[in-house]
């Protein structure tokens, strides 16, 4: 624990927990505490809280007393026994409560609770059942006198570990590694700082991010937040789980609420968000799908990026003086959801002769009603022999990278085959079309250019795409080395 200690004050860490209830064995104090090179909390969790200890009680109190004794720069007390242990020296006293299962209604009244307590810090963490759970504890934390720490755990909460520092939390927790998680949602220290900038987050930070269900896997707070801060903006781009049942109250409450400026949409809300919206371009209308929405006084705005993304992505298959016109190619668009959409109608407006397949046939159906074009039943797909073939399915995508939407046997040498599917680079359809000797275009092109667009709209500033293109690949890169 020791070594872990130095190691991490090396890599820059100013607080560290130590969590007594993962030792086995004697617990030497003065050897913890003697030489640490940073200031630390000392940390006794119970199994019921969320830690390791399951013995006598009697046992884990007299150790915090003990670390106060020795001099602790911080002592984690839970409220019910905060009055047993009392207060000693320059020891600081952090009064903590765990929820795991929800975020109380009596939020207020809980604090007040614990602020009877003699805190110097008062710790309330709690699981995100919504993303509304995020704003009633950020408020708690703004509205203290007393230094509070409020945070929200699970894949929901994750914006409220990085909001903290706007909101004015005395400090965040985050673990040792991604690996390593102490709590459901935490995050890497490495990732704090390398991504989200923390230690630079402040109340005029402004806020964007990206909305999803899941989230987990995307990476655009990779290339957003690096455009930020090559441009050292202070704007902070962040991932938020939004299941489908909380959409329009994300949008209408949540959004304002939180001062959010602008959002990427992606799965499975590109749809459904354009209900929600004040006035959605005339993209947006045509393609019947949106995924950027930018706030302003006259309430949110929606755009679609995915089109120009694909349309400009295409043409690095063309010869340097095509004039963009598709007319008398033959397009097979694969899927029928939100980047099928912007897909089709993009071919349409160069005047492409288009074909949707989809795994769904009412859905595709309805496209292609939509947009004036055929069908063809997904397991009829292989036999249109089309000029350009372009994946909108998650197919393929990591972790399912033996998986392809289209069998090679229908991929043929003059075909332009393009995979919409950014992780991994590589898919098997590409792999495969490299190996008919069909002109390739990837998902990274598309991925990159549509988030650059976005970018635009946020920073109002030219987006940095090579350093954008870098930090997605090296982050695809590294999810397969781990």
């Amino acid at each position: 624990m020791m070594a872990e200690h130095k190691h991490l004050a090396s890599q820059g860490v100013q607080l560290v927990e130590l969590r007594l209830d993962f030792i086995n064995g004697p617990i030497k104090f003065k050897r913890l505490l003697a030489k640490r090179p940073c200031p630390a909390i000392i940390t006794f969790r119970r199994e019921e809280d969320g830690g390791q200890w399951t013995e006598d009680e009697e046992t884990r109190i007299m150790a915090l007393r003990t670390a106060i004794v020795e001099g602790a720069d911080y002592v984690d007390l839970e409220e019910d026994i905060a009055d047993k242990v009392p207060r000693y020296g320059d020891t600081k006293r952090i009064i903590s409560y765990h929820n795991f299962r929800e975020t109380p209604a009596d939020l207020d009244e809980l604090h007040y609770r614990m602020s009877k307590l003699d805190p110097d810090i008062i710790k309330i963490a709690t699981m995100a059942n919504t993303p509304m759970d995020n704003v009633r504890i950020l408020n708690m934390v703004k509205e203290s006198k007393i230094p509070t720490i409020g945070l929200c755990m699970g894949e929901m909460g994750t914006p409220s570990r990085v909001l903290g520092a706007k909101y004015g939390v005395p400090f965040t927790y985050a673990s040792f590694s991604n690996e390593r998680t102490l709590a459901p949602g935490q995050i890497g220290y490495r990732q704090m700082q390398e991504i989200y900038a923390y230690d630079k987050i402040n109340q005029e930070t402004e806020i964007y991010g990206v909305i999803a269900d899941p989230i987990g896997h995307s990476l655009s707070p990779h290339l957003h937040n690096a455009g930020f801060q090559h441009y050292g903006l202070n704007k902070c781009y962040l991932p938020f789980r939004v299941p489908r049942e909380h959409l329009e109250h994300f949008i209408d409450v949540v959004c304002p609420k939180l001062g959010i400026k602008g959002l990427s949409v992606t799965i499975p809300h590109k749809e459904a968000v354009i209900q929600t919206l004040k006035k959605p371009s005339e993209a947006v209308q045509g393609i019947g799908a949106c995924n950027t929405v930018i706030f302003d006084k006259g309430g949110p705005s929606g755009y679609n990026t995915d089109c120009q993304a694909i349309l400009e992505s295409l043409e690095t298959a063309f010869p340097v003086k095509h004039d963009g016109s598709l007319k008398g190619k033959k397009v097979l668009v694969l899927g029928s959801g939100g980047v099928s959409k912007a897909i089709a109608w993009g071919m349409k407006s160069r005047d492409a002769d288009v074909i949707i397949s989809g795994r769904t046939q009412e859905k595709a159906d309805m496209l292609a009603e939509n947009l004036r074009c055929s069908t063809v039943a997904w397991d009829q797909r292989g036999k249109v022999k089309p000029d350009i073939l372009v994946n909108g399915t998650p197919v393929g995508m990591h972790p399912n990278v033996n998986e392809t939407p289209f069998d090679q046997a229908g991929i043929h040498r003059t075909m332009i085959v393009f995979d919409t599917v950014y992780n991994p680079e590589q898919t098997l359809l590409i792999k495969q079309a490299k190996e008919r000797g069909c002109k390739v275009i990837t998902g990274v092109e598309m991925f990159v250019r549509q988030a650059a667009l976005q970018f635009e709209m946020f920073a109002q500033q030219e987006a940095p795409r090579e350093l954008m293109r870098d930090v997605l690949k090296k982050t695809i890169g590294a999810a397969r080395t781990n």
